[in-house]
């Protein structure tokens, strides 16, 4: 009796510990193994620095090409969108009413002469006569006196027939600079010049062409704290370099050269305006186009190629996975600075000979143990891996 009593108090432990046992083994079976990653073995590169950004392009240089005097317009000598030469004649106005004002002048000119060689003989004849006593000195004086303002008067004269003779050449409307000529603006037989300069067309040089773009003043900083660092080289608006995409997805064959960057930041798009010069010899690109840019402003130093699918983003930014020394998976945050051939440029965050897992990022968890796969191990892992294009 006692000792039944005894097994049926005693049972319940002995099945607890059994139960326990059993599940301890089946915890241990369960477990899962260490995570199989690919790996690649970190080191320093140089590479291009290059910004993708988007412009349109402009004349880089566009003249007016105005009515100057007033008149009628009497004819067109130029084809609308042909190129033109600096002093090429485009338009005439009628001159007539300007060689009639140019031949008054030049008789305003002889009359004003002639006063002054008379006044001139008065006041000669005058300065002979006083020492003898035969004139008086406030004749002397008002002799020389009128002497002197003939004199003015021919010089005035003379510069009226000047003026007349540059307003008879302004009837003559030439280009003032070599380029491509546009629309006319004003039709034969208008009458033009009256009260303001009347526009006839506009000339505009395409060869070579600006192209004009802007980048966020943000980036510019870090490209310039980059260069203070030491890591960058060539960070100069003179020697940046640029490529031209154009709509149709083609790349333009002429590199072109930054040449101009703002000094002030827009309040509105936080963006510095920046300029290119780009060569355009077969004239195959307008003022006013879009093109997509890439501008090489120089080379980025030591820093790290990460391909896109290993580098990742959380809400505190971007970060890879690294395989520490001890087997273990690490999170490292790291800072970029752009992308190249399909990797990103990490600038911090890096150090040489890391393993920076490539492949298996899925399995990965930091803290925890991962294996370096073996060949046909990685293959398997990539294909869980995420993918961005070919690399």
């Amino acid at each position: 009796m006692t000792c039944s009593r005894t097994l049926s108090i005693f049972a319940p432990l002995l099945a607890a510990a059994l139960l326990a046992a059993c599940g301890g083994k089946s915890q241990n079976a369960h477990q899962m193994p260490p995570a199989q990653v690919g790996v690649e073995v970190t080191a320093p590169q140089a590479v291009p620095l290059i910004r993708d950004l988007v412009g349109r392009l402009s004349a880089y240089r566009s003249a007016d090409v105005r009515a100057r005097v007033s008149g009628v317009l009497l004819k067109r000598d130029y084809d609308e969108g042909t190129e033109v030469h600096k002093d090429q004649v485009l338009f005439q106005i009628d001159p007539a009413p300007l060689q009639a004002t140019l031949d008054s002048a030049r008789a305003a000119l002889a009359s004003a002469q002639a006063d002054y060689t008379n006044n001139h003989v008065a006041a000669n004849r005058a300065r002979e006569l006083a020492p003898k006593g035969f004139v008086s000195q406030s004749d002397l004086d008002n002799a020389e006196a009128a002497e002197r303002t003939a004199a003015a008067a021919v010089k005035q004269a003379r510069a009226n027939v000047e003026s007349a003779k540059i307003n008879l050449g302004y009837a003559t409307v030439r280009s003032p600079i070599d380029g491509r000529a546009g629309k006319q603006q004003v039709t034969e037989g208008a009458l033009v010049g009256q009260g303001s300069a009347t526009l006839l067309t506009t000339v505009d040089q395409i060869d070579p062409l600006y192209v004009n773009f802007t980048m966020s003043v943000d980036d510019l900083d870090r490209l310039r704290q980059a260069q203070a660092q030491g890591n960058a080289s060539l960070l100069n608006t003179n020697q940046a370099k640029l490529r031209l995409t154009l709509p149709d997805g083609s790349v333009y064959g002429q590199p072109g050269t930054l040449d101009f960057s703002g000094t002030t930041v827009d309040p509105d798009t936080g963006a510095v305006e920046l300029r290119g010069v780009i060569p355009n010899p077969e004239k195959s690109l307008l003022p006013g186009m879009y093109a997509r840019l890439k501008v090489t402003f120089g080379t980025l130093k030591n820093v790290y190629l990460v391909p896109e699918p290993s580098l990742q983003r959380d809400t505190r930014g971007p970060y890879v996975l690294v395989l520490g020394k001890d087997g273990k998976v690490e999170l490292h945050r790291v800072t970029t600075a752009g992308t190249y051939q399909n990797h990103w440029i990490v600038t911090k965050g890096l150090d040489k000979g890391e393993r920076l897992i490539v492949t298996g990022m899925a399995h990965a968890q930091p803290g925890q143990p991962a294996q370096v796969a073996k060949p046909s191990a990685a293959k398997d892992s990539a294909k869980d891996a995420p993918t961005a294009g070919k690399h």
